[in-house]
């Protein structure tokens, strides 16, 4: 007895072909939404009563050209102390050792726990405090002389980036999976060389995003320094302005500079992501959350 087939059945029907395709009115008006309040600001700037040509002239001026490469200078001299101070405020803070866990916590909480500005003047008048820095076997040194405005721009923007890059190093080496450090010993690995050469590669990995973030609000946060006087971005506007009174054209000066500089650094953030292989991962669950 011949056995009948059926054809047509579900395993003979393409599955795409029973997807129906969903609405998309939801993004249709948010994109309607965003192109009319960009019209609105837009349309607002351009009435505004703004000298471009006060722009134009200003933009690059010696003087904002100074300034632009100082905020550069001062943000990753001041990053490089952010990260070394992290990577050792992470492991002080995951060591058995209740002295060292201890201290890390309070400096994480000290230095997050205050205002960045408070601490800036902090630095830049430490002489009232301590009028001589003795150095064993170099000398003692006038603390005014010592504490520049450079000096006390990197003390204060370094040390406090080393508090919240403690937090993301940590979180980077917990996020690194216990049976790696377990396999690195199995092989005969000593724990120095198991961390150097397995968990820091990895921890540094999940920790990028963090750490571009930050350096990102750092060399945001380098126009703080204008009140000590350091020659960055904002102050060498100032100077300007203050002679010419065109507050708002040198202002939009300092704006273009500013996102200028910070999209280089994300286009950096972007190349060192995607030459770590995360941008694969970032883009498939961009997908996977958009569609």
């Amino acid at each position: 007895m011949a056995r009948a087939t059926v054809v047509g059945g579900p395993a003979d029907l393409d599955d795409s072909s029973l997807v129906l395709p969903r609405p998309r009115i939801g993004r249709y008006l948010s994109a309607i939404v965003i192109l009319a309040v960009l019209a609105f600001l837009g349309v607002a700037v351009a009435r505004g009563n703004i000298g471009w040509d006060v722009v134009g002239r200003y933009i690059y001026a010696p003087g904002v050209l100074q300034g632009a490469l100082n905020t550069v200078i001062i943000s990753v001299l001041s990053m490089a102390i952010g990260i070394v101070l992290g990577l050792v405020g992470a492991l002080m803070r995951l060591s058995d050792n209740v002295v060292a866990r201890t201290t890390a916590s309070a400096y994480v909480w000290v230095f997050r726990g205050t205002p960045q500005l408070v601490q800036l003047l902090l630095w830049y008048n430490l002489a009232l405090i301590f009028p001589t820095i003795v150095i064993p076997g170099v000398g003692s040194y006038d603390t005014n002389s010592l504490m520049t405005p450079m000096v006390a721009g990197l003390l204060g923007l370094g040390i406090n980036e080393g508090a919240y890059m403690t937090e993301i190093f940590r979180g980077g080496i917990i996020g690194v999976d216990a049976g790696q450090a377990r396999a690195a010993r199995a092989l005969g690995m000593t724990p120095f060389t198991a961390f150097r050469r397995v968990i820091l590669p990895q921890a540094l990995r999940i920790a990028l995003p963090g750490t571009s973030n930050q350096f990102v609000i750092l060399l945001k946060g380098s126009s703080l320094l204008s009140i000590v006087q350091y020659t960055e971005l904002l102050y060498s506007v100032k100077i300007i302005y203050d002679r010419n009174y065109a507050v708002v054209e040198l202002l939009l000066v300092a704006t273009a500079w500013y996102i200028a500089i910070t999209g280089v650094f994300i286009l950096i953030q972007n190349l060192i992501e995607r030459r770590l292989g995360r941008s694969v991962r970032t883009t498939s669950n961009r997908r996977m959350w958009l569609a």
